[in-house]
């Protein structure tokens, strides 16, 4: 079932009763409306007068919900986590941890050309020169040895936006649009990761002592693209800020097509299909990720 994904950019009260999310609003307290906890796989908290109450979060952890908190740039900083969300949590922990240097490079390779290969498809969808970047996803050496990600991804973003464009955190529009979708794709990733007994901190490439969540880094990384066309879209329209109608769009990202083989899923459902792959690897009863192809 796919998944809803609920966005608060105003003061909102939300609470718990019979397991359903109570939602008010704080100028008429008494019209309200309710929604199953079970149905719900994001949430967006960005108005710093919102109030949660703590039953509502600990039902929303139970049903692996990511609930994801604004600062006071309104920009998404902090995740809440589920921390025993999988029956075989402990033993998916081990195979992590226990996993060695090859298996990790040859996950690592994967990823990278996935990712490329969503990126030539991308580009080529939006009518752009997406064979260029056909030679970077043929023969990905294991690790990436040669970086064959930051060679694609210079002559991807030129693609895609121009040649004046520079893809930076703290860059100018549509970097903003970027970041902003890229962030609510990693707390699905992370969500999804949970949901498969795996550890978002033990990741396979990405490495920083600052990084809680350094696997959801390396396994969204194919997925960019879809973030990377609903900007492309927006930029094309105008749009440059972060309003609520961006906001709005930016996580409709969950619900978009993704194929896997000849079948059609939603991205939220589409991840729980990697997750449960990556698991299968981690644990060597799989070798292969499975990733869908951007069309």
């Amino acid at each position: 079932m796919v998944k809803r994904a609920l966005f608060f950019s105003t003061p909102y009260s939300l609470s718990l009763r019979d397991n359903q999310m109570v939602i008010r609003t704080k100028e008429a307290p008494d019209m309200q409306r309710t929604i199953p906890v079970e149905d719900i796989g994001v949430v967006v908290l960005e108005d710093r007068q919102t109030s949660v109450t703590l039953p509502l979060l600990n039902a929303l952890s139970d049903n692996n919900a990511a609930v994801i908190f604004c600062g006071d740039d309104r920009m998404p900083n902090a995740m809440l986590m589920n921390l025993d969300s999988n029956r075989t949590q402990g033993e998916n922990y081990r195979a992590q941890i226990e996993a060695g240097e090859p298996l990790k490079k040859g996950m690592w390779r994967q990823v990278v050309e996935s990712k490329i290969r969503n990126q030539a498809a991308l580009l080529r969808k939006l009518g752009k020169d997406g064979d260029r970047l056909k030679p970077y996803y043929l023969h990905v050496r294991s690790g990436d040895a040669d970086n064959r990600e930051g060679s694609a991804a210079k002559i991807y973003w030129s693609e895609l936006f121009g040649r004046e464009f520079v893809r930076a955190r703290e860059g100018a529009p549509p970097n903003n649009l970027l970041n902003y979708g890229y962030t609510i794709l990693r707390a699905a990733v992370a969500r999804a990761l949970m949901g498969s007994g795996l550890f978002p901190a033990f990741g396979i490439f990405h490495r920083n002592r600052y990084n809680a969540f350094p696997l959801a880094d390396d396994i969204m990384e194919p997925y960019r693209p879809y973030v990377d066309e609903l900007v492309y879209e927006l930029h094309g329209q105008g749009h440059s800020g972060l309003t609520q109608e961006v906001k709005g769009v930016l996580l409709r990202l969950l619900f978009a097509d993704t194929r896997f083989g000849s079948v059609l899923r939603p991205l939220d459902i589409g991840l729980t299909f990697t997750a449960a792959s990556l698991a299968k690897c981690f644990s060597g009863t799989q070798k292969k990720i499975a990733y869908p192809l951007l069309e």
